[in-house]
């Protein structure tokens, strides 16, 4: 099993990162992935259909509360994105015993937890303007402390090594990981929901006017104890993640300001190419968030759909991810990215004038959501292996590594495009006017069922081609990459000599 594990990771025996500290690493982001996946995926439901926010009669001011659940959706995580370059620079600045990253993932694992449970709190009342606001401030509190934990998480993943071959493989078990969190949640969280609610719908899967309530009130616990579940098995995951990593490529350099950490960033090109284009790839996934779930409750009347939607992705995702290692070295890493989202493009836009209205449509559509694994699966490793090795780029322009400022950047993108998939998805929710209390149990029509579809497949398909954009003006091959690793380790050598 070990020399299995050696051939995996491309590791050495005895010499430098050991297979236990990838798994290790691997097995923290499947814990943190339970507590992101909840509040990202079902925050936003939770208020609008267990709270009944997005019903008509319920106003925050002036604006319906749909709306003001999407600016709140937006507004945070905009902000939550834009604390990562703060946490990257107190990153670059910590300097302990265990380290710069790893300390976050003991000191913050409890903190993450409580709030995360504060957040789907079974007390809250429905349509209540105070229930709103303190949600509203409780979330904001829990994105800066998951803050904290996940930017260093990240940055920790280019204190383990410096070799790129190894870093991606150690990225892409990680990665691995991760998604099978992400996915365990996203598939069991609407069965269960959708099972625990049957009792209140009609045959044709649609809550009767008269138990609108009693459909909310049993959803509010529901993901309450969703939550508490996740948090409890989330929380030693992490602990394991911290215990048995080792970082060993840590500067030991002069800590700086955030100013000319901000300074350092901006000196960093191809990181800089790399945020914009995951920033105009934030819709590309838009149908994996709340919109899809929407559509499925909604429009397929049944949210257990949902999980068959997320699950029809995960085998295009796996074999992507599996391929990474040898797509980037036979193609590189920029032309893998930006070939798989060109073909996620063309897939999206094909779903988009098939349309759903129709047995085989849903099939061809069940085709295209297992053929946008591929883009998901890579995108959700090369962007992470890309961004270490700029952290390498700037440390042999600079002199300095910043890997909490650069892998700041890769919390920013995830953000962004959490941020864009909620916003997009409640929009959408409210476009189509959905109206979950509606008395005649008519929730939406069928031209706000053609308009959901619209929204969610067009905004994905642009998105896809979007994000290839930057990339063309990225850099940073695999073999300059290792001619700069030589290069820094050569400067360091003179500089001990002296």
């Amino acid at each position: 099993m070990n020399n299995f594990l050696h051939k995996l990771f491309g590791t050495t025996p005895g010499k430098g990162v050991q297979p236990k500290e990838a798994v290790a690493y691997s097995i923290a982001g499947f814990g943190e992935n339970f507590i992101c996946t909840i509040i990202g995926s079902y925050l936003t439901i939770f208020m609008t259909d267990a709270l009944l926010f997005g019903s008509e009669n319920f106003m925050v001011g002036a604006i319906s509360g749909t709306m003001a659940v999407a600016f709140l959706m937006l507004g945070v995580r905009i902000f939550d994105a834009c604390n990562d370059p703060i946490m990257g620079s107190i990153v670059d600045k910590t300097r302990t015993k265990w380290g710069k990253c790893r300390p976050f993932l003991k000191w913050t694992v409890f903190p993450i937890g409580i709030i995360t449970l504060l957040c789907f709190l079974p007390v809250y009342r429905a349509e209540s303007i105070e229930s709103f606001i303190a949600i509203a401030c409780i979330y904001t509190v829990w994105s800066v402390v998951y803050t904290i934990a996940d930017v260093p998480y990240w940055g920790l993943s280019s204190c383990l090594t410096n070799d790129t071959e190894v870093r991606g493989k150690i990225l892409t078990v990680a990665r691995l990981f991760c998604t099978l969190g992400a996915g365990i949640v996203t598939v069991f969280v609407p069965i269960i929901t959708s099972a625990v609610t049957a009792k209140y719908k009609d045959s044709a899967g649609i809550v009767k006017p008269e138990f609108i309530y009693d459909n909310a009130d049993t959803l509010k616990w529901t993901y309450f104890i969703c939550a508490l579940v996740l948090v409890v098995i989330s929380i030693p995951t992490v602990l394991y993640g911290f215990k048995n990593t080792k970082e060993r490529f840590t500067a030991t350099n002069e800590a700086h300001s955030l100013g000319h950490n901000l300074k350092l960033l901006f000196k960093n090109r191809e990181l800089l190419l790399v945020v914009l284009s995951g920033i105009l790839g934030g819709a590309r996934m838009v149908y994996t968030y709340t919109g899809g779930l929407y559509f499925a409750k909604y429009v397929l009347k049944n949210e257990g759909i949902y999980s068959l939607i997320t699950l029809l992705v995960v085998p295009g995702g796996l074999i992507a991810s599996l391929l990474v290692p040898w797509m980037s070295k036979k193609f590189t890493k920029k032309w893998s990215y930006i070939g798989i989202h060109l073909f996620g493009a063309v897939v999206m836009f094909v779903m988009y004038f098939v349309g759903y209205d129709a047995p085989w449509k849903l099939v061809v559509c069940a085709i295209g959501l297992v053929l946008l694994g591929l883009p998901q699966g890579v995108n959700n490793i090369i962007t992470y292996a890309m961004i270490g090795d700029t952290v390498d780029y700037l440390e042999w322009k600079t002199g300095e590594r910043g890997e909490g400022i650069c892998f700041a950047m890769q919390t920013f993108i995830n953000k962004i495009g959490m941020a864009v998939g909620a916003f997009v998805g409640v929009v959408a929710y409210y476009a189509a006017g959905i109206n979950p209390t509606a008395a005649d149990g008519v929730y939406i029509s069928s031209s706000g069922e053609t308009l959901l579809w619209n929204m969610l497949v067009l905004s994905g398909a642009l998105s896809m081609f979007l994000t290839c954009v930057p990339m063309f003006f990225y850099r940073i091959t695999e073999k300059r990459q290792k001619e700069m690793v030589t290069e820094i380790e050569e400067r360091k050598a003179k500089a001990a000599q002296k």
